[in-house]
């Protein structure tokens, strides 16, 4: 009796063994299919932009008319910054793209540049029409590769996902990979490209990071070590490997990863070697039903901060995403914002883990002597400026970066409109309109379980 039990017992448990493994089969393969679709989009969108670039910088050579071609230009950027988004979204992470994405960048910003001022008072130079017609001529040559990688992968019926898990050093010839390189060396070619003012506006924020961190006293891997430890107020039981970071970003940094099996959650960080400054880190791990609230979580990244030797850092922007709650802070100066100088944190709230930090803006742009001006426009008549169907609620001075990142002294109004919060920032030099946010509302928390 007892063997006929055991048996039957046995039995169910293999058919459970086997139902479960199916489970977890069909799970993986519905990512996996998930995945898939989004990079085919992904890629689609990129092509249909690509092409559509093609097509707004032709229009921009026929037009002869400054009030048309103002609107020509910023659509010009507007479809580049689509492409940049979809290129981003593709798993092209550990390919050399640096050329096309500066390339895209500079369309981008060649366009913005040109469209935003007065063409009327100002028109195009002959250089800056010779410049549209060489990037009229160079997209085509783009469009033309990413065609032939389309066709590509309409006939060889290759995942994305197996593009992803190549081991091979070099890129084989047919691969999606091998495409998108050939892509990426076309552009190198087009360096004779004369881009005026915006060759020094593309923003290379690890140059900046090596700039910002030049001269630092210089740490040990053990010292690092310990200042994760101490960072994130880990026990003995923790565990860090650190390594040299990649030879991609150009300042030397360390790269840790620590195991924290108490919490059964691990990290991810990068830490410079010149000051030890925490460039970001993420911790990776389920987070489980809300248990604190906003306030208290601010209090956990404020004595973070405090850990961190961040002092002046004032809370600017929260928002909570299911339970996770994303906090901005900025540094303040005699009262001014530095909006600049922030750092984001993102705090768990089950347990009040810091499971995300970003200082890269921090350590980029901190200045203890930063040359702060007065404004010519009063707080009255900048507020007299914003939309009067906006009741303002709220009012700060600050210093933001402009599309064209330059430094600007703004007063700051919050205000709302139906159930709407807005974010809006008036220049405080000459009274014009700067920059218009829609505040994010809490996330909904989407638990289909």
């Amino acid at each position: 009796m007892i063997r006929n039990v055991m048996i039957g017992a046995l039995a169910v448990a293999v058919v459970g063994t086997g139902v479960w493994g199916y489970q977890q089969k069909n799970e993986k393969d519905q990512l996996a299919q998930t995945a898939e679709n989004m990079y085919e989009r992904a890629y689609h969108d990129l092509s249909f932009h690509i092409d559509q670039i093609e097509d707004e910088l032709g229009k921009t050579l026929a037009m002869n008319s400054q009030r048309q071609l103002s609107p020509a230009l910023a659509d010009v950027w507007r479809v580049t910054s689509l492409a940049e988004k979809s290129l981003a979204e593709l798993p092209v992470q550990g390919l050399n793209m640096e050329d096309t994405e500066k390339y895209l960048y500079k369309i981008a910003d060649f366009t913005y540049r040109t469209s935003v001022r007065d063409l009327n008072e100002d028109p195009l130079t002959d250089q800056e029409y010779a410049t549209l017609e060489q990037l009229y001529n160079q997209s085509a040559s783009i469009r033309q590769s990413m065609r032939e990688t389309q066709a590509m992968m309409m006939n060889a019926d290759m995942p994305w996902l197996a593009e992803r898990e190549r081991d091979e050093e070099e890129p084989a010839e047919y691969s999606f990979a091998g495409h998108f390189e050939r892509m990426n060396k076309s552009v190198q070619g087009f360096s004779e490209v004369e881009w005026g003012a915006t060759d020094s506006s593309i923003r290379n924020l690890n140059g900046e990071l090596k700039e910002a961190l030049s001269g630092r006293e210089k740490i040990t891997k053990e010292e690092a070590k310990q200042k994760a430890l101490d960072l994130l107020q880990l026990g003995k039981g923790a565990t860090v490997q650190v390594d040299d970071a990649s030879d991609a970003i150009e300042y030397p940094a360390y790269s840790l990863v620590v195991d924290d099996p108490e919490n059964k959650a691990n990290y991810n960080m990068d830490m410079s070697v010149e000051g030890g400054e925490p460039i970001w880190f993420m911790q990776s791990r389920k987070i489980e039903k809300q248990t604190i609230g906003l306030n208290d979580a601010v209090k956990e990244a404020e004595a973070f901060l405090e850990r961190a030797n961040k002092s002046d850092m004032e809370l600017v922007d929260s928002t909570q995403y299911n339970n996770m709650a994303v906090l901005e802070f900025a540094y303040v100066e005699e009262g001014v914002r530095i909006y600049p100088d922030s750092i984001t944190i993102e705090v768990a709230l089950d347990d009040g883990d810091i499971v995300s930090y970003v200082g890269r803006g921090h350590i980029i742009h901190h200045d203890d002597n930063r040359d702060i001006q007065s404004p010519s426009v009063t707080k009255e008549e900048a507020q007299a400026m914003i939309n009067p169907h906006i009741d303002v609620m709220e009012d700060h001075i600050a210093i933001i970066e402009n599309d064209i990142n330059e430094d600007v002294l703004v007063y700051e109004f919050y205000g709302t409109k139906d159930n709407d919060t807005y974010r809006i920032f008036i220049n405080a030099t000459n009274g014009n309109e700067e920059k218009v946010e829609r505040m994010k509302d809490t996330e909904p928390d989407y638990d289909v379980s």
